[in-house]
């Protein structure tokens, strides 16, 4: 089968690494993963861990032990993600798929926060996104995580009209990619989180996911990584969908409405 795959500065989830296209390739048949209990992964491909979400989930992971493995397009961020414990960072691009599956493999699990354009106006939310999707696919790695953005999907409605209308290409590509994780890997133990408006800030420890599509809201990075990080090693959050906010912020907004925390 032929490749099926192919800011609201506060809303917009992820602008990260990026990292030339694949042509079309079968796609490889999937398997089940069984989930008991909360799994732990050995090994984790981390895509975007060379700035923002993505560099505080390999800061996070690097310390508790676990062996990650990410690519970066500039020598500089190669070097400095593996001055970091337990990182592997080859040279690589995440519009290149074949950087992706080569340097894939021998990871039990993904992560991908990709986001964002290169100088070149080429935007990776969704081609990036997907690339990292079908390698883990191929090479049979059933657990991802895809981080995209509150305002994607049937979050659309939580986004203020002005923000979504200045974000929605952005949005539709991060939608996509969700799409194709959700349509396509049927078998994959995926979630998809989607943070609210990011700031650069120490982690408040106060951070939640939840189900609620209205949800919406400012989160600290560190936070978010914090919670995909758990998310992760949580077997009820298979193929689920989650927003991540922090109400304890005062730059949420929803008036006195409650949103329901969801118990990893």
């Amino acid at each position: 089968m032929l490749r099926l795959i192919s800011a609201f500065t506060l809303l917009l989830a992820c602008s990260h690494a990026f990292i030339q296209p694949a042509a079309l390739r079968p796609r490889s048949s999937l398997f089940v993963e069984k989930v008991e209990g909360n799994p732990s992964y050995k090994k984790v491909f981390v895509a975007g861990g060379t700035k923002g979400v993505g560099k505080c989930i390999v800061e996070s992971l690097s310390k508790s032990g676990v062996d990650i493995v990410c690519v970066a397009r500039s020598d500089e961020a190669v070097s400095s993600l593996n001055a970091m414990d337990n990182v592997v960072c080859h040279k690589g691009d995440a519009f290149d798929y074949k950087s992706i599956e080569d340097n894939m493999w021998g990871c039990d699990a993904v992560i991908t926060t990709l986001g964002g354009t290169t100088e070149e106006g080429r935007r990776v939310d969704y081609e990036g996104n997907n690339n990292v999707i079908e390698a883990a696919g191929i090479l049979g790695v059933t657990r991802v995580v895809l981080v995209t953005s509150i305002g994607c999907g049937d979050s659309k409605d939580a986004a203020p009209p002005a923000v979504f209308e200045a974000l929605k290409d952005v949005l539709a590509d991060k939608e996509k990619a969700e799409r194709v994780l959700q349509r396509y890997y049927t078998n994959t133990n995926w979630t998809i989180i989607r943070p609210g408006g990011l700031k650069s800030e120490a982690m408040t420890g106060k951070a939640i996911l939840t189900e609620d599509k209205l949800a919406i809201g400012s989160i600290h990075r560190e936070d978010v990584a914090d919670l995909v990080i758990k998310a992760l090693k949580s077997s009820g959050t298979k193929k689920k969908i989650l927003s991540a906010v922090d109400m304890s912020l005062g730059s949420n907004v929803g008036g006195e409405r409650e949103v329901e925390e969801f118990q990893l």
